[in-house]
């Protein structure tokens, strides 16, 4: 894939290996953001990919400065826990307050995450090739996102992860300002149950979990049960906690080590 300018941060000792990229997209027709990290000294190849999208409000840096996820990375690749893996952490395309990583009228936010994100991941990080996996996850909206792209294009997933999800498009407008219902008429399906089960018989592996204490708590055990009921094959988790960074930093390490145990089975 060609893009037409690509800005990369230089490498500095202060950002833990975090580099910076700002890339004129076709999708977005316009100006996108990412964060990469890989671990140090990664070598040339086709080493596993780990898109993780974030929530409402928020850019590209926050899985990074205020989820941590590159030192949770590093610390389980150190530990030998997981096997070295890339991390890309895209924008969602700034429209509103959260694009949902659909597609609008205006820009193809879907397309940004399955096709342009890996696709700048290959140009910049050395251990990510042509042949890698490509994982993706999310929190809230970026659950959402994850789940149901993951569905969507599942022959680009090697696995999926969600923490804290949206799982229907009303849902998102109780966080944002802007009305949701135009999304309707460009998004195509955009519920996560229905574009599950439209792709079932070839889901990458599945896995979500939510805090107990989370608003979106209910809409996840009916997710669940749904799936349950639909004999559909995921991982389903609930642990102590809210709506809230420490929530989510503290369970990435379960989506990393999902992915670390998918990919040994490779």
């Amino acid at each position: 894939m060609t893009f037409r300018t690509l800005e990369l941060s230089p490498p500095s000792p202060t950002m833990e290996g975090l580099r910076f990229v700002t890339v004129k997209s076709p999708a977005l027709r316009r100006r996108g953001d990412l964060t990469l990290w890989e671990p140090d000294h990664a070598e040339p190849g086709n080493g596993p990919l780990v898109i993780l999208l974030h929530g409402v409000y928020g850019s590209h840096w926050s899985w990074a400065l205020k989820g941590n996820a590159h030192r949770t990375a590093a610390r389980l690749i150190s530990a030998g826990t997981v096997q070295p893996m890339a991390l890309a952490m895209p924008s969602d395309g700034l429209w509103g307050d959260g694009s949902g990583y659909l597609r609008h009228g205006d820009a193809d936010y879907e397309r940004w995450i399955v096709e342009e994100i890996p696709a700048i991941a290959r140009k910049v990080l050395r251990s990510v090739g042509n042949h890698s996996s490509i994982y993706l996850s999310g929190l809230s909206m970026g659950g959402y996102g994850a789940l149901r792209l993951g569905a969507l294009h599942s022959a680009k997933f090697r696995g999926v992860s969600a923490h804290s999800s949206i799982t229907e498009i009303h849902q998102l407008g109780e966080f944002v300002e802007e009305p949701v219902s135009p999304l309707l008429l460009t998004a195509g399906c955009t519920s996560v149950l229905e574009a599950i089960k439209a792709h079932s018989r070839n889901l990458p592996p599945i896995r979500f979990d939510c805090g107990a204490s989370d608003p979106l708590i209910e809409p996840n055990r009916a997710l669940h049960q749904a799936l349950d009921d639909a004999s559909i094959e995921h991982v389903y988790q609930e642990f102590p906690g809210g709506h809230q960074w420490a929530y989510w930093e503290e369970h990435l390490s379960d989506t990393l080590r999902f992915f670390a145990e998918i990919e040994r089975q490779r």
